[in-house]
């Protein structure tokens, strides 16, 4: 979606009237939902005398007012045990990267962080985790190969507790969001971790690929089912020109975006903020 707005504009400028359905078709194609686009074109439609670039600072506005004032934060650190975070989210959407880098973004803030590499039946995905750990130098746990993930997470839980770690990322399976059983796991580590913590986890953040579209919002709704949900974070924003889906997770289920995923690199996770978002789809 990066260039969005810049072809909107090309499009329409000094064509003596609108092609409100081609704008209609546009915006949906760009991910934002039906449930924003369609009033917002009703809207459009009955203001008098504007232009492309009238329009497009509209529509810009609007992707603003989507989000709420106060948007979701990293929890504060607690008193003598971890702050937990769960990262779920589908196969292949950059759950584990976006593990690393938040890790390495919170061991910057000079916090004590504990990677947890719970996709136990995955060896590659365990050996990305310990490849990013080894890179960042932060600490992670592992179990043995096949070992339940809840029982994994429950492990470096006890660990947290003994070593005074401040916060916890327990990188969960990726999972297909149709599979029940899958979906389930996730509640059980859920009350693995509340066993030692009865407040913990304290954050569970869907991690999802801007590049999949609407598909983005399908994975949304199923995950927040089979656990609570706090917030996204959307990967991949830097190439994939689709990062509208997040006013349609933001308009359909109330769950705002924490961090953008722009790149590869270790610091390419930044917080979202309404504002620049916006502007960055402008």
């Amino acid at each position: 979606m990066a260039h969005f707005f810049t072809r909107l504009i090309d499009k329409f400028l000094g064509e003596p009237e609108i092609d409100w359905d081609e704008l209609e078709a546009d915006l949906i194609s760009a991910d934002i939902g039906a449930k924003r686009v369609l009033p917002l074109i009703e809207e459009l439609q009955e203001q008098d005398n504007q232009d492309a670039c009238d329009i497009a600072d509209y529509i810009k506005a609007q992707l603003r007012a989507a989000f709420p004032a106060t948007l979701p934060q990293l929890p504060a650190p607690q008193e003598g045990k971890p702050v937990v975070i769960m990262m779920v989210g589908v196969n292949g959407a950059g759950k584990t990267t976006t593990s690393a880098k938040l890790a390495y973004r919170l061991k910057k803030q000079g916090r004590k962080v504990l990677l947890a590499a719970a996709d136990t039946f995955r060896a590659a995905a365990v050996e990305q985790l310990e490849s990013w750990a080894d890179r960042l130098d932060v600490p992670m746990y592992k179990g043995r190969p096949n070992q339940d993930p809840a029982s994994v997470c429950y492990e470096a839980h006890s660990r947290a507790l003994a070593e005074g770690v401040e916060y916890l990322i327990c990188d969960t399976a990726g999972r297909l969001h149709t599979r029940h059983n899958l979906m389930e796991e996730l509640s059980k580590i859920r009350r693995s971790i509340a066993k030692q913590d009865t407040t913990a986890p304290h954050a569970c953040y869907l991690v999802v690929d801007a590049t999949t579209g609407g598909n983005a919002l399908m994975q949304a709704r199923e995950f927040h089912k089979a656990t609570p949900l706090d917030a996204v974070v959307i990967t991949k924003m830097d190439g994939s020109g689709k990062g509208g889906v997040a006013v349609a997770i933001q308009d359909e289920l109330g769950i705002s975006p924490v961090f953008l995923g722009m790149g590869e690199g270790k610091d390419d996770l930044i917080p979202f903020r309404a504002d620049e978002y916006a502007n960055t789809l402008l």
